[in-house]
């Protein structure tokens, strides 16, 4: 009798899996695509707004320190599920504004001020992390060595999925300084990249994480919230700020809601 009920359970189990995966993950993801499909199809990197400038204000009459990471749609179809991101760097009284992204084209994937500070493909990014005055100042020599010590900087190293590409970067830097107190969006593919399997604290160091090369993986955190992994697309629950993660949608959350540094130290 019980190997009966055994052998009955287990078609239901694995129904009930498979569904909950087509909702978890697929569902999102196909439904993303649509929406970008039903707005007019992706956009090629050949087919921007080369006219998009800049809207900081020159570093210049910007006297005080600030860091910013920010994020964007990658383009073509890869947009559906995925984004692009990058760091922007400014010490106090610099004259310039200087940004690093990682690129999968042509020499060393490290490149610095490819674009203006916060364009990409003409379009405006979204702010993951905009960090101003002695907290900036003071963290910015330590972004600075992460970014120099990036082991994947040489050519050839790049790879797009699952890693390491540019959030797997970003990502590296964000680990090196968990003071910053802020992940990258669930959708930014690639930043749970690692050569090895992985089990220990999450990058901001408010929880624990397991993972297989970014591929497989689950994270509770009170930085990451509660996500799961599945070849690089995340579901889960953001708690911090609260709000749903979703393949291809990164966070829903109410309106208004906008990305805030953790408080830090002015020393």
């Amino acid at each position: 009798m019980d190997t009966a009920v055994s052998s009955q359970l287990r078609p239901r189990f694995g129904l009930r899996l498979m569904l909950t995966f087509i909702a978890l993950f697929l569902l999102p993801a196909m439904a993303s695509a649509a929406l970008i499909a039903y707005r007019g199809g992706p956009k090629s990197w050949r087919d921007y707004d080369g006219s998009a400038r800049s809207s900081l204000p020159a570093a210049a009459v910007h006297p005080e320190a600030r860091v910013l990471v920010m994020a964007g749609r990658t383009r073509g179809w890869k947009g559906a599920v995925a984004l692009h991101s990058w760091i922007v760097i400014k010490p106090a009284n610099a004259n310039s504004w200087r940004r690093y992204d990682v690129v999968g084209w042509g020499g060393s994937p490290v490149r610095t001020n490819y674009w203006g500070p916060d364009i990409w493909f003409g379009e405006r990014p979204e702010v993951v992390l905009d960090l101003k005055g002695a907290s900036a100042e003071a963290l910015i020599p330590r972004i600075e060595a992460a970014i120099k010590d990036y082991r994947y900087a040489n050519d050839g190293d790049y790879r797009m999925w699952p890693g390491p590409n540019s959030n797997t970067f970003i990502a590296a830097v964000l680990r090196a300084v968990p003071e910053i107190g802020v992940t990258l969006p669930s959708n930014a593919i690639g930043r749970d990249y690692r050569p090895l399997p992985y089990v220990g604290f999450t990058d901001s160091g408010t929880g624990i994480e397991a993972s297989l090369w970014g591929l497989l993986g689950i994270k509770l955190g009170w930085v990451e919230g509660v996500e799961l992994n599945f070849l690089g697309l995340v579901a889960g629950f953001d708690l911090r700020q609260p709000g749903v993660k979703l393949p291809g949608f990164g966070t829903l959350a109410p309106a208004g809601r906008t990305a805030t540094a953790a408080t830090l130290p002015n020393n």
